[in-house]
C-alpha cells in the first residue's frame, strides 16, 4: 500500500471508544514508567543498608535501569511494527509490572539490578508508544492537547519522584517504591487491553517481511550500554582519568557510528535513521535532546543546592520544587490550547527565551542567603518555559512524517530526551564539582593568611567558641575549620551561578534555532506545512 493511501486511511479511521479515555490509560502506564526513572534515587541507602552491599555498589540500581530502557526506546518503532503497536505495548506493561513486584521481593543486590534490568526494558517501551497511540487516536487539529497530557506525565513525574520515594521509605520500605507500581499496572494493562487498537494501517504492516536485524541490535545494545554507564560514572571515575571509562568511551563511539552507518544502508533497519534527513525532524530531535539536558538539570540543581549548602531536608526542597510542577500542571492544557491557533515555532521560540531568561535571573537569585519564597519563585520561573517547549517540539518532530513512521518517531524523540537527561544530570554534577574546585583556588589564593582582616575574624571566632565552653587550642582549630567550611560553601555557590549560565546560553542557541524550523498548520496539530 502507498504512502499516499495509508495517510487516507488514517485520516478516515477513528477509534471506537472515546479518544481521552484512552489517553488517560495511556497516561497512566507513560507516567508510572517514568515516575520509576527518579522515585529510587533517594533510596539509594536504604537498599544498601538492608541488602548488604556499598553505597557505590547500590548506584548500579539506577545504572542498570537506565542502560536497559536506553537500548529499548530506539527499538519501540521496530518492535511495534512486528508484533502490533498495542501487543508491544500491553507487553511492555506486564513485563514492567511483574518486574516491579521481583524488585520489591529481592532478596539480594544482584537479584535487584536483574530485575531492574527487566523493569527498564519493560518500562523502555511504555513512553514512546503511549505518544505513538495518542498521535493516531486523535484527529491533527486536537493532537497538541493529546499531547498536552502526555508532557504532563513527562515533565511532572521526574519531579515528584525523589519527594514520593523519600517520603515511602522513610515511613514505611524502600521495597513500597516497587509495590505501588503493582495496582497501577495491572488495571492499565485491563484498561489497554479493553479500549486501545491499533489502527488499520498497523494491523496490515503488521510482521509483514519482519527480518530480525542481530547487527543493528548487537551495535546498538553495545553502543548505548556503554554510553550510559559512562554518562552515570564519568565523575564518580573522574572521566578520562579512568581507564575504564575510556574503554566505554571507545567502545560507544565506534558501536554507534558503526550503527548509524549500518542501518543507513539496511533495508530493514531497526533504526530508521534516514528520517533524519528531514530537517525538521532532526531539529526536533535535537532539540528534545536540549530540553531533556535542562529539564533534568535544573531537576538536579535545585534539590542539591537546597540541601547540600542551606542544609533543607529532602522533603523540603521537594516542597520548594513542587510549586514548579503545579504551575506545568495548569501551564500544559493552555499550550495544548495554543497549538491549534498559534503555529509550534513560535511557541518553540517563546519557550527557549523563557527559559533562557530564567537560567541567567537563576545566576543573580542564587546565593547562600535565600529564602524558601525565593526559592520556590526561582523554580517557577524555571518552569514556565519548559511548558511552551515540550507539546510544540513534540508536535514539530511529526511535520513531513508519513503515519507509519509514527511509531519510530516517538520512539526516537523519546530516546533524544531520556539520552539528553542522562547527559544533564553528568553535566551539571561534573560542572559542580570542577568549578567548585576552580573557584576554591581563587578564593584561597586572595585570601592572606597574614592579613589583618583574616587574623582578626579567626581571633573574633575563636573567641566566641571559647565562651561557649571550648579550650583555646579547640576554638583555634573549630575556626580554622568553619572559616574553610565557609570558603567551600562560597565557591560550591559560584560553581552555582556558573552552570546555570551555562544553561543560559544553550537555550539561547536553541532560540535562534527555532526560527528555522518549518511553519506549520496550527489547525492540523503540526503534521501539515503551511502554505
Amino acid at each position: 500500500m502507498t504512502t499516499t493511501a495509508l495517510t487516507i486511511d488514517q485520516e478516515i479511521w477513528r477509534p471506537k471508544y472515546n479518544p481521552w479515555l484512552i489517553a488517560v490509560v495511556v497516561a497512566m502506564a507513560a507516567f508510572m514508567e517514568v515516575l520509576d526513572t527518579s522515585i529510587a534515587n533517594v533510596a539509594l541507602p536504604y537498599m544498601a543498608g538492608n541488602l548488604g552491599a556499598s553505597n557505590d555498589q547500590s548506584t548500579w540500581v539506577l545504572t542498570s535501569y537506565l542502560v536497559s530502557n536506553a537500548i529499548i526506546l530506539p527499538m519501540t518503532g521496530w518492535i511495534a511494527g512486528a508484533v502490533g503497536r498495542k501487543r508491544f505495548f500491553m507487553g511492555c506493561l506486564g513485563i514492567f509490572t511483574i518486574s516491579s513486584l521481583l524488585c520489591g521481593l529481592a532478596p539480594s543486590l544482584g537479584f535487584l539490578l536483574l530485575f531492574r534490568v527487566l523493569q527498564g526494558a519493560g518500562g523502555g517501551g511504555l513512553q514512546p508508544m503511549a505518544q505513538a497511540i495518542l498521535a493516531d487516536t486523535f484527529p491533527p487539529e486536537k493532537r497538541g492537547l493529546a499531547f498536552a497530557l502526555y508532557g504532563i506525565t513527562a515533565v511532572m513525574a521526574p519531579t515528584i519522584g525523589p519527594t514520593l520515594g523519600g517520603w515511602i521509605t522513610f515511613n514505611y520500605s524502600w521495597r513500597w517504591i516497587f509495590f505501588i507500581n503493582l495496582p497501577v499496572g495491572v488495571i492499565t494493562w485491563l484498561l489497554v487491553r479493553r479500549f486501545v487498537e491499533d489502527p488499520p494501517y498497523l494491523q496490515r504492516l503488521r510482521g509483514a517481511g519482519v527480518k530480525l536485524d542481530y547487527i543493528g541490535i548487537a551495535l546498538l545494545t553495545v553502543g548505548i550500554g556503554a554510553l550510559q554507564i559512562l554518562l552515570d560514572k564519568g565523575q564518580e571515575d573522574d572521566w578520562f582519568g579512568s581507564h575504564f571509562i575510556v574503554t566505554l568511551a571507545v567502545v560507544a563511539a565506534v558501536c554507534l557510528i558503526s550503527l548509524v552507518l549500518w542501518e543507513w544502508f539496511h533495508k530493514a533497519p531497526i533504526i530508521d535513521v534516514r528520517m533524519f534527513k528531514n530537517f525538521n525532524f532532526a531539529s526536533a530531535s535535537l532539540m528534545m535532546f536540549m530540553l531533556g539536558i535542562l529539564l533534568f538539570s535544573s531537576l538536579v540543581l535545585m534539590p542539591q543546592f537546597l540541601q547540600t549548602l542551606l542544609g533543607y531536608t529532602s522533603e523540603l526542597a521537594g516542597f520548594a520544587l513542587s510549586a514548579g510542577g503545579i504551575v506545568l500542571l495548569f501551564e500544559m492544557p493552555i499550550i495544548g490550547q495554543l497549538t491549534t491557533k498559534v503555529q509550534a515555532r513560535r511557541l518553540i521560540a517563546f519557550g527557549w527565551l523563557a527559559l533562557a531568561l530564567a537560567m541567567f535571573y537563576s545566576t543573580k537569585r542564587i546565593d547562600l542567603e535565600i529564602s524558601f519564597s525565593a526559592a520556590v519563585w526561582l523554580r517557577i520561573a524555571q518552569v514556565i518555559g519548559l511548558g511552551f517547549l515540550f507539546v510544540p517540539i513534540t508536535l514539530v518532530a511529526y511535520i513531513g512524517i508519513a503515519p507509519e513512521k509514527n511509531n519510530a518517531v516517538a520512539g526516537i524523540v523519546n530516546f533524544m530526551r531520556n539520552m539528553g537527561s542522562s547527559v544533564g544530570t553528568s553535566l551539571v554534577t561534573t560542572l559542580i564539582a570542577r568549578r567548585s574546585q576552580v573557584h576554591q583556588l581563587r578564593l584561597v589564593e586572595k585570601t592572606s593568611i597574614d592579613g589583618n582582616a583574616f587574623s582578626a575574624a579567626v581571633q573574633g571566632l575563636t573567641q566566641h567558641l571559647a565562651s561557649g565552653g571550648l579550650g583555646k587550642h579547640e576554638a583555634l582549630e573549630s575556626a580554622y575549620a568553619r572559616i574553610y567550611q565557609s570558603v567551600q560553601a562560597q565557591a560550591a555557590s559560584l560553581a552555582y551561578i556558573d552552570t546555570f549560565l551555562i544553561l543560559a546560553i544553550a537555550a539561547a542557541v536553541m532560540f535562534c534555532l527555532s526560527f528555522v524550523l518549518k511553519k506549520n498548520d496550527p489547525g492540523g496539530g503540526g503534521m501539515r506545512v503551511a502554505e
